[in-house]
Order: C-alpha cells, then structure tokens, then sequence
C-alpha cells in the first residue's frame, strides 16, 4: 500500500497561538512566548494525510516556516514507500543539502524545518499502517529501528552494534510492560503550576488544584531574584508537601558560577532536579555545574540542536536527567539516537513537553523508550502543560498525573482544520 500512496502537495502555516496574554509559557528568558508551530501537511492520492509541525515562540516562525517550504521539494510527488524503504537515507537528504545545510548545519532554523517535515512523514507512515506511532516502533524490528539512524558522528559512543544489543535485550517482557501502561500510564510532571509569570496566589492554587487531580511531581520557574525564586520555591515546595518532587528551570539564565551559587541557594526546597542552569552549547560548564552543584540533579536537552551535543553531554557525565525533545532535533531518527546513548550511559529520559503539540509527540517517544530501549520507568517522567490541547484531533489524555496511552492511528499532532483557519498568522481571525 505505502508504494502506492503519493505525495501530491505539500501546505505550509505559520500558526501562532497569542498565549503571552496571560503570561503561559513564560519563564527567566522567554517572558512573553506566544506559543507557535512551523506546520506542514502533506497531502496524498490516497485520502490520506501527514500532518508536523516543529515548535516555535512566536516571531521568527515565519522563517522556519520559510525553510519548510525551501524542504517540501523533498517530498513532492514521492510515493511514501520509496521514502520508507531507507528511513535514514531521507533523513540525510533532508538534513543534508549540500547548500542549504550551510546555514545549519544540523542546528538552527534549519534543523526545526527538517524536524517539523520529518514528523509529517512519521505521521503519513503511521497512518498509512494503521497505528500509532509508537506502536509503529515497536512493532520493528532491532534492525530496523537501528537502519532509521545516522551513526556517523556518533559511532564512537554508540556503534550499530551496541545499539542492537541494547534493543534486543528488551524485546523479553515487552508485553507485560505494555499491560503495565494500558493500565496505569507514563508517569508525568506538570509545568502549568509554576510559570514565571504567575503570581504566589495563583502558583498555590494550582498546586493545590493539581494535588487534587492526582499530580505528584510539579516544576517551577526561577531565574529571577534570588530572594523572589527562593520565596517562590518555599511556596511552592510548602503547597506540594514533602513527600512529592518538585523540579525548577531556570531556562539557561544563569553563567556556569552563578548557576552553582543559585542551584546550591535553591537545595533548601530539596529539588528533584535543576532545569537549564546555563547555556545549553555550554557542556563542559554543564559537567562543572553537576560537580559542584551535588547532589542536585541536573537536567538539560530541549535546546540542544542534535545528537551530537548530546554525545558529549553523555561522554563529559554533564547530566543526571536526558530531556529529548520532539523538534529541536530532526524527529524521530534522531531521537531513536539520543535514547539509544542515553540507555548506554544509564542516564534516563524525561521529554520536554513545554509547548504546542510537544505533549502530543513525546508521549509516543517516552512509551517506545520503555518497551524498546530503556525497560524501566524509574525516575522517569514526561513534561505536562494543560494548554492548547483543544486545537488537536487527537489530544493527549492525562488521567492522575499519568499519560494514557494514545490508539489513533499517527503521531497525534494533526490540528483541527478550524484552528489552523484561526490561528494561522498573520491572516487568522484571531490575529486580525
């Protein structure tokens, strides 16, 4: 069937949602984010549809979404089989341009408009075989999964070879953890409580709205004033009791020195781990961070441009908590990499979340982490904010700070017809 299906047009939005409003999304660095996507749909001869999108916060999707059009004559008039016989050969050629990889290479704008195309043909495969995007992992084989990778820059941290090792070690008992998750869920975080922006009531009321919905494990903003992200952080810690894990992020604010001196300021509250610290290209400053700033973990990944950085994250020990993420990276062949590494080097993974349609994506990631790569949930977590879900056909379903496992065929990113109408900018109804 995948031979027959054609690509015969590609459309490209830039959809921008005007969350700045009311301060969603804000944090130390980014104080008015207007939650936003790059979004492309490939349309085919046969009915169906692929739907990506790549993660923005506002100004500038226009140029992302400039270089996903640049990256549609990848596709156009491709049958999706010629693409999905060799994974990795598209993902090179999309990735690898041998002029306009010039502006990244691997990074940037560049890289988010390849992510956003790749998960468009994730989503189009998905569908084409009738299941869920994880499901679709799950159900290849080690070989395959290993042929959807570029080894190139990383061969010499994770070989083809171990990588197979470590997903042929998992396929025992890969059903019995599937029982496990259509059962009870993948295990989240909610970032909805702690916004930089909210004020000390509102951040105490939705702790407490959150304890009540059965949420345990909560993420705070910081970065501002030492006094304030202290007295915020009492707050929030005294609102979530001692027993939940509370997390902070302070968004890359800070220098290697100042992140240690803020970091150690901040172990009062007892922080399950530090988010960001500083720059994320900074990972000998990460590695120092960790050192001195024991025994707060630190966590960092949703800027980190490819598998490369996180290598060498891995390698130098800069990180406690890996946290991929759906776009900044160029979908899943990359991201099948970073779990991969992160699995050999006994570093679990904790998605980014914090954005639209990233909840959405990640959840198909974090649950073929557990069935194929990892084998465990043990302090692991994926990121939850309660915003913008009602724009997708196929939102995400948390029930008692759990996702539950998606059914619908794809990779659950395809927005209704009427938001794209809505929030597509500059022309949308909302935005006039």
């Amino acid at each position: 069937m995948l031979v027959a299906i054609t690509i015969t047009n590609v459309r490209v939005i830039d959809l921008r949602f005007p969350t700045s409003r009311e301060s969603i999304g804000s944090d130390a660095v980014n104080k008015d984010p207007d939650y936003s996507a790059a979004y492309c749909i490939l349309e085919t001869d046969a009915g169906l549809s692929g739907h990506g999108l790549t993660f923005t916060l506002g100004r500038g999707t226009d140029l992302v979404a400039s270089a996903l059009t640049y990256l549609t004559a990848n596709v156009k008039g491709r049958t999706l089989g010629s693409i999905t016989s060799d994974l990795n050969a598209f993902y090179l050629q999309v990735t690898g341009d041998t002029q306009f990889r010039w502006l990244g290479p691997e990074k940037g704008v560049i890289h988010l408009a390849c992510a956003a195309l790749l998960n468009a043909i994730w989503d189009l495969y998905a569908k084409a075989e009738g299941k869920p995007v994880w499901r679709l992992l799950a159900d290849m084989t080690p070989e395959q999964i290993v042929a959807c990778i570029d080894f190139r820059y990383i061969s010499d941290a994770l070989t083809p070879d171990k990588a197979l090792a470590i997903l042929r070690s998992k396929q025992s008992g890969r059903a019995e953890r599937l029982v496990q998750l259509e059962a009870d869920g993948y295990p989240a975080y909610t970032t909805s409580a702690g916004w930089f922006g909210y004020s000390e009531d509102k951040i105490r009321r939705l702790c407490q709205e959150g304890l009540a919905d059965g949420w345990t494990h909560f993420k705070l903003k910081v970065g501002g004033d030492a006094e304030d992200d202290l007295r915020r952080a009492r707050i929030m810690r005294q609102a979530i009791g001692p027993h939940n894990r509370m997390m902070v992020d302070a968004n890359q604010k800070w220098g290697v020195e100042e992140a240690i001196t803020r970091t150690l300021q901040l172990a009062e509250v007892g922080p399950w781990w530090m988010e960001e610290p500083t720059s994320p290209d900074d990972i000998l400053g990460h590695a120092r961070i960790r050192r001195e700033a024991a025994p707060t973990r630190i966590a960092t990944g949703e800027h980190c441009h490819n598998s490369i950085m996180f290598k060498q994250l891995l390698q130098a020990r800069a990180i406690d908590v890996c946290q991929i993420d759906s776009c900044r990276v160029a979908s899943i062949n990359e991201n099948l990499a970073i779990m991969l590494m992160a699995a050999k080097f006994g570093v679990p993974v904790c998605p980014h979340a914090g954005g639209v349609g990233l909840c959405e994506y990640v959840q198909h990631l974090a649950i073929f982490d557990y069935l194929g790569i990892s084998g465990t949930l043990e302090n692991r977590v994926i990121e939850y904010v309660d915003h913008l879900h009602e724009h997708f056909v196929t939102p995400v379903v948390i029930r008692h700070g759990h996702y539950m496992v998606p059914h619908a065929p794809g990779y659950s990113a395809e927005i209704h017809p009427e938001s794209l109408a809505s929030y597509s900018f500059p022309e949308g109804a909302v935005w006039k």
